[in-house]
C-alpha cells in the first residue's frame, strides 16, 4: 500500500485512504476488546495481543488499557512487561527488544504532522521508526518521539521526553531527555533472590 510504504520510507504523505481508516478502526476495535477483558482471561488476552501486534515473544504482560494505531508494525521480544496505559502510534516500525519494562502512562510515537496549519489540516504527515533495545526500562510517564533509538540496558527516568538517541547502559532523564551517567556494576543492589524463590 503506497501510503504506508511511503511512511515507512520516511516520506511526507497526504491524508489517509478509506482502506487505511478501516485498518485503524479494526485495530482500535481489537484494542477495545483487549481492554474490556478481565485479567483472569489470560489465554484470550494473549490471543488478542498476538493478533494485534506484528510479533511478540514469549512471557509477556500487557496491562490494560493498551492502545496502538496499526499494531502490525510493532515487533516485541521476549519477557516484555508494559504497565497501565501504554500507547504506541506505529505509523512506522516500532522494534522493542527482550526484557523490556515499560512503566504506566508511557507513549511511543512514530508520526509527526506538518507545522503549517493548512498542510496539517489536510493530513500531511511523516513517520520515523523507533527502536528500543534489550533490557531497557522506561519509568512512568515517558514519551518517546519519532526516530529515536534507545540503546540496550538504558534506563529512562520518569516524566522524560526522549527526543534523541540514548546510548546503551545509560541512565537518562529530563525534558528533553539527556544522559546523566552510565549504568554500571556499582548500581547492583544487595538482595538474595534465592530467599524469595523459596517463598
Amino acid at each position: 500500500m503506497k501510503l504506508l510504504d511511503d511512511l515507512h520510507a520516511g516520506k511526507w504523505v497526504y491524508g489517509f485512504s478509506t482502506e487505511i481508516r478501516e485498518m485503524l478502526r479494526t485495530t482500535e476495535t481489537l484494542c477495545f476488546r483487549l481492554n474490556a477483558i478481565s485479567p483472569d482471561c489470560e489465554e484470550e488476552r494473549e490471543e488478542l495481543v498476538r493478533g494485534i501486534l506484528g510479533r511478540i515473544g514469549k512471557n509477556f504482560t500487557v496491562h490494560s488499557p493498551f492502545r496502538c494505531d496499526f499494531g502490525k508494525h510493532i515487533f516485541i521480544g521476549d519477557n516484555f512487561v508494559s504497565n497501565f496505559n501504554l500507547t504506541i502510534l506505529d505509523e512506522a516500525i516500532v522494534t522493542i527488544g527482550d526484557n523490556v519494562f515499560i512503566g504506566p502512562n508511557c507513549g511511543v510515537y512514530t508520526v509527526r504532522h506538518a507545522l503549517l496549519p493548512d498542510q496539517r489540516n489536510k493530513g500531511v504527515m511523516k513517520a520515523s521508526p523507533v527502536t528500543i533495545g534489550d533490557n531497557v526500562w522506561l519509568a512512568a510517564n515517558v514519551t518517546v518521539l519519532p526516530g529515536v533509538t534507545i540503546g540496550d540496558g538504558a534506563v529512562i527516568g520518569a516524566g522524560s521526553v526522549v527526543t534523541r538517541d540514548i546510548p546503551p547502559y545509560t541512565l537518562a532523564a529530563g525534558n528533553p531527555c539527556r544522559p546523566i551517567r552510565k549504568v554500571t556494576e556499582a548500581d547492583r543492589v544487595d538482595v538474595n533472590i534465592e530467599d524469595y524463590r523459596r517463598g
